[in-house]
């Protein structure tokens, strides 16, 4: 008779299977069904599929990971599928003016369990800041009204902190989850650009105000440890780089070159240590994003030294650093002219080496080195909003339509898959959706009313709970 395999011998093997194999294996005997079940088999099979578990160790807290396995397939099914019996759509009401932006304050994270739920807030011309449950289609809490309309607003999911800004330039913290202020800063001039930061150090803010100024503030005090004129006398547009160690800081409506800060001597900023940066050699640098992938790679759209094509540069930074300074080198590593055709006015990256654009209706994937990838014009009407993250794109329309398309990654080079759209309301209520959003398991948009107002519009997608 040959010999039996232990439960040892078995793990071993059972670890070279998928999924459906273990499924198989369960049902020969008592023995192989224990094994299977095995809980750093499937721990392993999730770690192979989303190495991003390893970021979210808490995410298995209240099931196993056999369960977080097949609720995470069956969700990814359902978002790419997009059926009508995969998701529910909610509209959502409650501001009074136009909602100007919105953040996710729940944390982007796959939870399986009763506590798992889509959070956002949202900022509005009527003056307030307002809380709202996806999955309930409800308001969570609003705030008073405030001196003058909110204009942005940044999330801190972690801290569940938010931050907003009015047109006077006063930047306020609000506690996510009741809505109780918590710190406050006033700007001397309004507010161009703010972005929410997670450094090694601690959270922080930036924000850049029409006069020229940078400044970086703690979190969630919000007080000013260093201010920085970046350009005097223009309204300042600045982008954070994904791992918070880069700023890019241009000058709208400037021939002045953007310019390069790095984040940490902005951190300790004092009279004997002045700020790192760098201008970046080209003209009239108009927007720029940062390759997920890779920790210091920017690309820049600009003018030409004729002032005339528009180029996509991309350029690889590194800090040296000697015994008294720290200096900023920006090396050049592609170059290529757009299309005459093209006029792009929204702007991502993803992974290391594509750059997504939107032009009119139309949505383009280029490389860095200018090899257009793909192309999609499945919207009737000019794109508003793009969100891209490593699972999927959406864009948001006036043609009253999310689109939602997904990354194929069993190719080595990026392909995107178009594959459905998400309908808003009636072109005789609506004008068009204006943002949109996403996380784990919802997308949330904002549609413009022909009256002057603005709603969300909510599409969550269904799951069992582990």
């Amino acid at each position: 008779m040959a010999p039996q395999l232990g439960p040892h011998e078995l793990q071993h093997i059972f670890s070279f299977l998928e999924a459906r194999d273990l499924l198989r294996a369960a049902q020969v005997n008592k023995v192989w069904n224990e094994v299977s079940k095995t809980k750093e088999l499937w721990r392993q099979l999730c770690l192979r599929r989303w190495a991003s578990c390893k970021a979210f160790p808490v995410v298995v807290g209240t099931q196993t990971w056999e369960q977080y396995y097949f609720c995470r397939s069956e969700l990814e099914f359902r978002m790419e599928s997009g059926r009508p019996q995969d998701f529910i759509c909610k509209a959502i009401s409650g501001h009074t003016g136009m909602i100007e932006q919105l953040a996710y304050v729940s944390p982007h994270e796959y939870r399986f369990d009763e506590g798992a739920r889509s959070v956002v807030c949202t900022v509005s011309s009527d003056c307030t800041v307002r809380a709202w449950d996806l999955q309930e289609g409800s308001e969570i809490w609003s705030s008073a009204v405030q001196p003058a309309p909110l204009v942005n607003v940044v999330a801190y999911p972690q801290l569940q902190l938010v931050v907003t800004v009015d047109t006077q330039g006063l930047i306020m913290g609000w506690k996510a989850e009741t809505g109780s202020q918590w710190a406050s800063f006033s700007l001397p001039a309004s507010c161009s650009s703010m972005e929410a930061c997670d450094h090694p150090e601690g959270p922080f803010l930036l924000v850049a105000c029409d006069e020229g100024t940078l400044y970086t503030m703690t979190v969630p005090q919000l007080q000013v440890v260093s201010r920085i004129a970046a350009f005097p006398h223009s309204s300042v547009s600045l982008t954070c780089s994904p791992d918070t160690q880069w700023v890019f800081v241009s000058a709208q409506g400037s021939d002045l070159g953007p310019k390069v800060f790095y984040t940490q001597p902005l951190l300790h900023l004092s009279e004997d240590r002045l700020p790192v940066s760098t201008t970046l050699p080209i003209r009239r640098g108009s927007r720029a994003c940062w390759a997920p992938d890779e920790a210091a790679r920017l690309m820049v759209i600009h003018r030409d030294d004729g002032g005339v094509r528009l180029v996509i540069t991309t350029f690889e930074l590194k800090a040296t650093k000697s015994r008294d300074r720290v200096s900023i080198l920006a090396q050049q590593l592609a170059s290529f002219h757009l299309p005459d055709t093209m006029t792009p006015h929204l702007m991502q990256g993803h992974g290391s080496q594509t750059i997504l654009l939107t032009s009119r209706s139309e949505l383009v994937l280029f490389t860095i080195h200018g090899l257009q990838l793909m192309a999609f014009q499945d919207h009737q009407r000019p794109i508003t909003s793009m969100w891209v993250d490593p699972d999927r794109v959406i864009t948001a329309a006036l043609d009253l339509s999310l689109r939602v398309y997904v990354w194929n990654k069993k190719n080595t080079s990026p392909v995107l898959k178009s594959c459905y759209h998400l309908l808003g309301g009636s072109h005789r209520w609506a004008s068009g959706f204006t943002h949109v959003k996403s996380d784990s398991r919802s997308i949330a948009g904002v549609e413009a009313r022909s009256t002057g107002t603005s709603i969300l519009r909510s599409y969550c997608f269904k799951v069992k709970l582990g």
